[in-house]
């Protein structure tokens, strides 16, 4: 008897591990592009709730939104998040990508070396101004000078002295007194701050930009061709958003331990999305303005700027929302 029941338990657990193995078989995946930056962290979190959602998220981290960008053209990704500017300069390039949502705004600080007097975009004239190309940090820069009448470029002779680099490099740069000022990302901005080798010159929202929107895109094949698993991986990035949104704690502690590894404090991380909350929306306006003021200020160097309207499409978040009654 002992010996039936031992055969029929090891037949129901061999059945319970199919079972389990067909429904790991059966989870969509989704091939997801992220950067490693604090207000990128609720993106990251779609990853650990997916099961939840009914899906699996595949998270792949890059430098910057160009090196997304590549990777969404050599077929390797399904989203991608990216400040503004990288998804409209591929975009521009023939990535066959679509702006489905936004999920962070601002992200941007003018930070000066303590002692050189620079209390102004203006006091820029004769500096070394570090910024990492291709981003967002680059774009707002250019317009800030822009604004002032600054002449900026790699080479010395112009008013101000363009040094490219990568965020944790501008920091090093900046220790090393290797750059007089930078236009930096969070968590490295507040990073500087906090730990007295920065002073905030200022938040350069106040050209045509305003606060940059970070941008959450989709290609156009999985939007159009996988419109059911497009729709819950969409609910899942609400989902995660609104965790981090009404619980700092959780998206304090993730960014800081999980993604960062304790490398910024608690302090860095509270500064940083002061400077950069979370946020689900975007529009096309936002979008066109961005895609206006590279073009004007030469970032990018795009031969034909993108139309907005082409290729912004929020129905997914829209209908994602709604579902979940969040505003």
């Amino acid at each position: 008897m002992m010996h039936k029941f031992g055969k029929t338990l090891a037949a129901l657990a061999l059945l319970a591990a199919s079972a389990a193995q067909s429904q790991v078989q059966a989870q969509e995946v989704v091939r997801l592009g992220n950067i490693k930056l604090a207000h990128f962290g609720a993106i990251s979190y779609i990853k650990e709730i997916a099961p939840r959602c009914g899906i699996k998220v595949e998270e792949k981290t890059f430098a910057k939104g160009l090196d997304v960008m590549q990777a969404i053209i050599a077929g390797e990704l399904d989203v991608g998040a990216t400040a503004s500017e990288a998804a409209i300069s591929g975009r521009a390039g023939g990535a066959p990508i679509l702006v489905v949502a936004g999920f962070a705004t601002g992200g941007a600080r003018l930070v000066a070396q303590p002692g050189q007097n620079i209390t102004s975009v203006a006091h820029l004239k004769g500096k070394r101004v570090g910024v990492t190309r291709g981003a967002i940090q680059e774009v707002l820069l250019m317009a800030e000078l822009q604004k002032h009448k600054l002449s900026s470029g790699t080479e010395p002779g112009k008013d101000v002295q363009l040094v490219f680099l990568s965020y944790a490099d501008l920091n090093a740069a900046m220790i090393g007194k290797q750059i007089d000022a930078m236009m930096q990302s969070e968590p490295q901005a507040s990073q500087a701050i906090n730990k007295a080798f920065g002073v905030e010159v200022l938040k350069p929202y106040d050209t045509p930009i305003g606060s940059p929107v970070r941008t959450m895109v989709m290609t156009e094949q999985f939007y159009n061709t996988r419109r059911p698993l497009a729709e819950k991986f969409m609910r899942c990035f609400v989902q995660a958003t609104k965790a981090f949104i009404d619980d700092k704690a959780l998206a304090s502690k993730y960014v800081r331990e999980t993604i960062f590894k304790g490398q910024i404090s608690v302090d860095d991380f509270e500064d940083a999305i002061g400077n950069a909350p979370y946020s689900y929306d975007i529009t096309a306006e936002h979008i066109q303005v961005t895609t206006d003021t590279m073009a004007k200020t030469g970032v990018g160097r795009m031969r034909q700027p993108p139309v907005a309207r082409d290729w912004v499409r929020t129905d997914l978040l829209a209908a994602a929302k709604k579902s979940l009654n969040v505003n």
